[in-house]
């Protein structure tokens, strides 16, 4: 019994020194290829997407809506002051229902807008088996290096929508980046 509390509870902490992801995000909204069609989805490019980042947490789905089909895998990601292990191992993280939670028992270790514009939530779309692959077998505090496009995603069959935000700045409810990947492996 014991066991099952320390493994449901106890958070793993970050154990190396410095930031090994210091930059931001690549993005730019130049040369996007024109929408294509997956399952029974449009996918629209948004932005071209590089990203160097230490994984906060990750959040694997399992259920039957509509989200769940087209991306399985939720990653909180964070680079610069969110990649410092000294600034996460003071912070409590979590995902849940297509969320990205932090938390700090008494002051936080930086900033909150600092929080907010070095780490995001990436709802994932695999463009092949081989990221999905990759994906499923990245674990907490990996440093990992993901390329593709920020997309908005429309069903083909039904009246549904899913869109991705392009700004770094952002929180809260539409803050996620919806992220066709096409290339993802661990450093």
């Amino acid at each position: 019994m014991v066991v099952i509390a320390w493994a449901l509870f106890h958070h793993p902490q970050a154990h190396w020194q410095g930031q090994p992801a210091p930059d931001d995000p690549f993005e730019t909204s130049n040369s996007l290829p024109p929408p294509w069609t997956y399952k029974d989805f449009t996918i629209t490019p948004r932005a071209q997407y590089h990203i160097k980042a230490v994984i906060l947490s990750k959040h694997h789905y399992w259920g039957w809506a509509t989200e769940d089909t087209l991306s399985s895998y939720d990653l909180a990601l964070g680079w610069g002051p969110m990649s410092n292990a000294a600034v996460i191992n003071q912070l409590d993280i979590s995902q849940d229902g297509r969320w990205y939670y932090y938390h700090w028992s008494q002051n936080p270790p930086i900033d909150p807008s600092q929080i907010i514009s070095h780490s995001s939530n990436h709802h994932i779309i695999a463009a092949n088996q081989e990221v999905l692959d990759a994906v499923a077998h990245f674990k907490m505090y990996d440093v990992v290096e993901l390329e593709g496009y920020l997309v908005d995603v429309q069903n083909n069959k039904m009246d549904w929508r899913w869109h991705t935000s392009v700004s770094r700045f952002d929180s809260g409810d539409g803050a996620c980046k919806l992220f066709w990947v096409t290339s993802a492996f661990s450093i």
